[in-house]
C-alpha cells in the first residue's frame, strides 16, 4: 500500500497550533527516504496547493502564505512526514494532504483543519 495516511488536523481557533502527521507504512524505506516529500491543501472551490517539501537531505521550503509559521519534518525510521502548524489563520482552513512533490503516489483521504476566527 502506497497510498499515504494523513492525520493530525481538527478545529482550532485563530492562532492556535496543530501538528500534522503522514505515513507511509507500505513503502520500504530504501524508497521512503530519498524522496523529496510534500504537503498539499485544497480549500472549498480552489485548486489544491502546495504548502510545503522537504527533500532527503531535509532541505525545507514554503509557500510565502506559511513561512515563519509553519514547519515541515521527516522521520526516515518511521516513515513519517510531519507539519508543524503555528499562528493558524483562517485562510489555513483546507483538507490537508501528502505526497511526493511529484504527485504520483496515490492520494489519501486528507485530514481536515478548520481554522476559526
Amino acid at each position: 500500500q502506497r497510498r499515504p495516511v494523513e492525520s493530525g488536523g481538527g478545529l482550532v481557533q485563530e492562532g492556535g497550533s496543530l501538528r500534522l502527521s503522514c505515513t507511509a507504512s507500505g513503502m520500504i524505506t530504501s524508497t521512503f527516504n530519498p524522496i523529496t516529500w510534500a504537503w498539499f491543501r485544497q480549500a472549498p472551490g480552489k485548486q489544491r496547493e502546495l504548502v510545503a517539501t522537504i527533500t532527503g537531505g531535509r532541505d525545507a521550503n514554503y509557500v510565502d502564505s506559511v513561512k515563519g509559521r509553519f514547519t515541515i519534518s521527516r522521520d526516515n525510521a518511521r516513515k513519517r512526514v510531519y507539519l508543524q502548524m503555528d499562528s493558524l489563520k483562517p485562510e489555513d482552513t483546507a483538507i490537508y494532504y501528502c505526497n511526493r512533490d511529484t504527485r504520483d503516489l496515490p492520494w489519501g483521504q486528507g485530514t481536515q483543519v478548520t481554522v476559526s476566527s
